[in-house]
């Protein structure tokens, strides 16, 4: 018995100095302005800077300011956005828009899947469009 007592004796010692090793923290909130400025993340390169300026003449056509009043969001609140974007993002999203085709789009493979399309219907005998196929039926 005096084992078992010995045994937590020594196991509420313990724990009371570890609570009293315990100190309490304070929790605050961190703004992410905060956290820029003192990581130094404010730093822009001329990329970036690039990037930026060309969304912002992108955000000067007629059009997409009345798309984006559409949506509710005023040309000055799109450019603080745009000004707000770190060189990473300005970077891809133009990237982006210079990948995005304009106007039809994807004319070539339109053309093409009509083309199989038609080829397909030829080989199995339902049209008769291109005279170098042979029906299967």
């Amino acid at each position: 018995m005096s084992r078992f007592i010995r045994a937590i004796a020594l196991t509420v010692s313990l724990s009371m100095g570890a609570v009293a090793l315990a100190q309490p923290g304070q929790l605050t909130l961190i703004t992410t302005e905060q956290i820029a400025q003192e990581g130094g993340l404010v730093a822009r390169s001329a990329a970036g800077e690039a990037s930026r300026e060309r969304l912002a003449a992108e955000l000067d056509r007629p059009e997409l300011q009345a798309k984006l009043q559409e949506w509710g969001v005023s040309p000055e609140q799109a450019r603080a956005r745009v000004q707000a974007l770190t060189d990473e993002e300005a970077q891809r999203l133009v990237a982006r828009i210079d990948q995005a085709p304009a106007g039809a789009g994807d004319v070539l493979g339109a053309i093409i899947f009509i083309f199989v399309l038609l080829l397909v219907t030829d080989i199995l005998g339902l049209t008769k469009v291109f005279p170098f196929t042979r029906s299967v039926r």
